[in-house]
């Protein structure tokens, strides 16, 4: 019997999750109800009541009742409730969680959704998943479903009843899934992650498909800001032996602001857990401010325009340097071995001799600092190719086969000076 944890506001949403409990028991669930109201529930009682979440957090009820700061009161909640979870999942009796609601509902539990590692199931009915900008904020990096039911949760009309039915199926059946394994368990396959981005996808698609025919198993992320924070993520959770990082522009665009930041952690994780790393550049000469907050000297940039709505600016020699300097900060600190691959003739498919922004000697810049900068044990390799040339692909390939091998042990971490 698989447990579903089903967290809610039942002093708003009661009758309804309570259908959506009755649901998933008579498909033969356990479900266990979370409240994590910020007002007292009136005669209905949760398998684990609002006081306990706010207790969990290192609160009360009663402080939460006496203040006015909803903000603080709802961050209360939220985080008791992601911590009760985590200690259910660790403990073994957590196979599956959704949630229901409207707005504020939504975001709480999909915040606590969020805080489970990847490959738990996780689903969310809201009824304001089609708001513009919310789905963004409900799913954010998180492997979540989001079911939206159209009419309001508000009483059980057939309408909404069907609703949860079919929430109620999905969660039971994606409860059966298999969990997901850790990196490392599968003798020969190794579990690589691979960033790219279109303007790379020729050299990605090579790279996958060689690494896929030598038994290992390629997950690509698109390094757009999301996809690459993810990514992180789920290498911090040991799903992955190795990560070919082709497109790590997000550390450029968290200097500059861009539109593809991906946080201050990015090309972090890997180092972190030891596993090895082949970096490459993929995107980090250009940078994409948004629109709205173009300087003068923006606006004076060489450019390429993607499509209509996505704009590259050449990155300034300056920005180059200074992003040289945070690659080589975060790969000294690597736990694993890392190599760099730079095309010097161009770092993308619009990188190209007669693109407006194309400049091997200005990305010389970045390459000249980041050798001043980085450790003797990291090598760089300068290929005298395009990014989406194939004898380019073959580099990459031919690194990420010297820390994978066709089969057996990966390299991994190493002692360093």
């Amino acid at each position: 019997m698989k447990t579903i944890l089903i967290v809610s506001t039942l002093d708003t949403k009661g009758t309804e999750t309570f259908y959506l409990r009755d649901r998933i028991s008579q498909l033969g669930g356990l479900p266990v109800v979370l409240d994590m109201s910020m007002r007292p529930a009136v005669g209905i009682t949760a398998d684990i009541p609002s006081d306990e979440v706010a207790r969990a957090a290192g609160s009360t009820m009663e402080e939460i009742l006496a203040s006015t700061e909803r903000a603080r009161n709802t961050a209360i909640m939220t985080s008791g409730a992601a911590i009760t979870a985590l200690n259910l999942l660790h403990e073994g009796r957590l196979d599956g969680i959704i949630g229901i609601g409207g707005s504020t509902g939504s975001l709480m539990a999909t915040d606590v959704m969020r805080a489970l590692p990847f490959g738990v199931p996780k689903l969310m009915v809201s009824s304001t998943a089609a708001l513009p900008g919310m789905s963004t904020r409900y799913i954010d990096t998180g492997d979540i479903a989001l079911m939206h039911s159209v009419v309001e949760i508000a009483g059980l009309g057939d309408v909404l009843k069907n609703v949860i039915d079919r929430a109620a199926r999905g969660i039971c059946s994606m409860a059966d899934t298999p969990p997901l394994s850790s990196a490392g368990k599968d003798g020969g396959k190794k579990a690589v992650a691979l960033t790219m981005l279109g303007p790379c996808d020729k050299c990605a698609s090579a790279v996958r498909l060689a690494l896929e025919a030598k038994g290992h198993q390629v997950t690509g992320f698109s390094a757009a800001g999301v996809g690459d924070r993810a990514m992180e993520a789920m290498v911090s959770q040991r799903l992955f032996d190795a990560v070919i990082d082709l497109a790590p522009g997000a550390v450029m665009e968290h200097l500059v602001g861009g539109m593809r930041d991906a946080g201050p952690t990015r090309m972090e994780a890997a180092g972190k857990a030891g596993i090895p790393q082949i970096i490459s550049t993929c995107g980090v000469n250009h940078i994409t401010p948004p629109k709205s907050r173009y300087t003068e000297d923006h606006k004076t940039r060489r450019k390429y325009d993607i499509d209509r709505y996505r704009t590259w600016l050449r990155a300034s020699p300056d920005e180059l340097r200074a992003a040289a300097r945070v690659f080589a900060d975060k790969l000294n600190r690597a736990g694993g071995p890392v190599k760099i691959v730079v095309p010097m003739k161009g770092w993308s498919s619009v990188d190209r001799p007669g693109s407006p922004t194309y400049d091997p000697e200005e990305d010389r810049c970045f390459v000249d600092e980041l050798r001043k900068h980085v450790f003797s044990k990291i090598a760089i390799m300068e290929i005298d190719a395009n990014m989406e040339e194939e004898t380019f692909a073959q580099s990459v390939i031919s690194a990420g086969m010297e820390f994978l091998g066709s089969s057996g042990g990966v390299l991994t971490a190493r002692k360093t000076a």
